[in-house]
């Protein structure tokens, strides 16, 4: 039964059929055929995007719509005969973009098929080509500061990557998270930004004026249903073009169909709440 999920999208007016995207996809949901790229199989296509940067004619986009879902048992079957180094390159993948319901049930395959685990599969290099938008859940702790000097303060970051392009939905500290979603500019206006909103909750940063305000629009609604939030708090900036991030929070809390706690905070330049 076909359901909204992320897939890849081709602009085929964009698309030379260079190819490049082609092995920057292990799970085989692209092949080039008549001299354009071409999704062969919504099957195959786990919608992460690992291909988009790939493409020198910025012909790919990710994009939600009706499709099938994505099988991770027949993208496995397809893998497995292309050697280990496929099978790395898939595996790190998912482990890059968070992905440990797909990579567990990948690793699964393997062992019930007895395929031994490529050595590096627990430390390979990231197929998007940037380490540091790896996830990793920092463990971060609400506890009192009370070992550390008058004056100084503590990260209470819980969460990498933290900027809302890079943060899959797939985040395993998404789940039932109370999100803080944060202007850019709020935490350098903010000088106890850390304690007074970042604690306890998760943190994803963006800006609604310079980054593309739809593609967080569903982004987000994506998290929404994926993961069972708990809560969101908006943290924005009093000037006008900030408001547009309360928007699109509202918006996808809408397009998501999940009841979130939404709360709103508006910072003036001088990092002091202003009153509604």
């Amino acid at each position: 039964m076909a359901n909204r999920r992320s897939i890849i999208k081709v602009d085929e007016e964009k698309c030379t059929g260079c190819g490049e995207c082609i092995p920057n996809c292990p799970e085989g949901a692209l092949q080039v055929i008549d001299g354009k790229a071409r999704l062969v199989s919504d099957l195959f296509c786990d919608g992460l995007g690992a291909c988009v940067g790939h493409c020198p004619e910025d012909a790919m986009t990710v994009e939600e719509r009706e499709a099938e879902p994505y099988d991770e048992v027949k993208v496995m079957a397809n893998i497995v005969p292309q050697g280990p180094n496929t099978i790395r390159a898939h595996l790190a993948h998912l482990k890059d973009h968070g992905a440990m319901d797909y990579f567990n049930s990948a690793v699964a395959y393997l062992r019930k098929h007895h395929i031994d685990l490529p050595e590096e599969s627990e430390a390979a290099p990231l197929p998007c080509g940037c380490p540091g938008s790896a996830v990793r859940d920092l463990g971060g702790t609400d506890e009192p500061d009370t070992d550390i000097p008058a004056g100084s303060a503590k990260s209470r970051l819980r969460n990498w990557p933290i900027q809302m392009m890079l943060v899959p939905v797939s985040a395993p500290y998404l789940k039932g998270a109370d999100l803080l979603i944060a202007a850019d500019c709020a935490g350098a206006a903010s000088p106890d930004f850390h304690d007074r909103f970042v604690k306890g909750r998760v943190l994803l940063i963006g800006c609604p004026k310079l980054d593309d305000a739809g593609f967080y629009r569903q982004k987000l609604a994506e998290m929404f249903k994926a993961n069972d939030i708990n809560s969101v708090r908006v943290v924005h900036m009093t000037v006008p073009c900030c408001f547009g991030l309360v928007q699109l929070v509202k918006g996808a809390i809408a397009d998501s169909g999940k009841p979130v706690p939404f709360a709103e905070v508006t910072l003036g330049l001088d990092g002091k709440e202003v009153a509604e």
